[in-house]
């Protein structure tokens, strides 16, 4: 049942990064640049820091005391990932909910899954007996879902005139968009290659007195940290680029508030996705390497729904739909699977 609770909680991350993007729709009168920012303080600082401090005792003590390597190696997977979550936001911008985070995630989920395994020297894990290939096995149904969906979104490029194609995305534009999604899934694997490298801070979270449930709260909190560096950054740059500095003098105004209260939003659901994942590790034991897997392949899912009830799917033909329906219950088996792994 442990492994049933691990997956149930991944499967909830998977539909927080798959909505984590609607609140955005909410906010008027900002620059990109200005809101990703306020989205970023509220996602990658204050989000994970309350959250750890909530369930870490001496969460600064447990940092400050682990090897600075740990902390380094967290923090730089972290930045890796930073570059990829820039591209994230634009992908979305490009290619819609749907097909925007199928791409991405596809790309993000086969790198970030099976490469840290392997560089740990654990690969013969991964075949090891028979529980271990239908995991395995799960991971690939997986990669195959995201593929079909990935297909039904060039079929519905191939067919949808672009009157249509702008009516639902509004600045649709799948030539620009693959190339930000090639960059986003393969840097954004950085996130677990991060989440992955901080077993000295679960440590020592476990030995000052957090509950095991909690321990990768300091991973995530370092992890994130890295990727803030590299949002503000380019957040600050393209102030400075576009002049919209003058967004953030307006920030006392009521209607503004709205502006940083829907950013916000989106940035705490988003970080929720991966304070599911590091807590569901803690249920799933040896199977706690797919949850990157599960955590993107259900982002898909429920990404594709959701650009479904957007509308991102009007009037596309039989076919694309019956790929993209084939894809979906592709996503819904790969996840049956892995749950039913450890029983096999």
């Amino acid at each position: 049942m442990n492994n049933i609770y691990g997956i149930l909680l991944w499967v909830l991350g998977g539909f927080a990064g798959a909505v984590f993007a609607l609140p955005f729709r909410k906010v008027k009168g900002w620059r990109y640049e200005s809101y990703w920012l306020v989205y970023s303080i509220f996602g990658l600082i204050l989000f994970p820091v309350a959250l750890a401090m909530a369930t870490v005792p001496d969460l600064f003590g447990v940092i400050a005391g682990v090897p600075r390597g740990t902390l380094a190696m967290c923090a730089g997977f972290g930045m890796l990932w930073g570059i990829g979550g820039l591209s994230w936001g634009l992908m979305i911008r490009y290619l819609g909910v749907g097909l925007g985070l199928a791409i991405g995630c596809g790309l993000c989920s086969a790198t970030g899954t099976l490469v840290p395994p392997i560089v740990m020297g654990k690969a013969a894990s991964l075949v090891a007996d028979r529980s271990a290939l239908v995991t395995l096995a799960s991971v690939v149904i997986s990669l195959v879902g995201i593929i079909f969906v990935g297909l039904a979104g060039k079929s519905k490029e191939d067919e949808l005139p672009e009157e249509m194609k702008k009516a639902a995305v509004a600045e649709f534009d799948f030539k620009k968009g693959i190339v930000v999604a090639l960059v986003a899934g393969f840097a954004s694997a950085g996130m677990n290659f991060g989440l992955q490298s901080g077993a000295a801070l679960e440590t020592a979270a476990l030995e000052a007195g957090a509950n095991n449930a909690w321990k990768g709260m300091p991973v995530l909190v370092a992890v994130l940290f890295g990727g803030f560096i590299v949002q503000l950054a380019w957040c600050l740059r393209q102030n400075a680029k576009n002049k919209s500095f003058s967004d953030y003098a307006t920030l006392s105004k009521p209607a503004t508030m709205g502006v940083v209260f829907w950013s916000g939003m989106a940035g705490v659901i988003w970080a929720c996705q991966f304070a599911c994942q590091k807590t569901g590790e803690s249920f799933a034991g040896d199977i706690s390497y797919i949850a990157f897997a599960i955590v993107m392949g259900s982002s898909v899912l429920f990404s594709s729904l959701v650009g479904i009830a957007l509308g991102e799917w009007k009037g596309t033909g039989a076919g694309t739909k019956r790929c993209l329906a084939a894809g979906l219950a592709i996503l819904a088996v790969s996840i049956a699977v892995a749950a039913v792994a450890k029983m096999i």
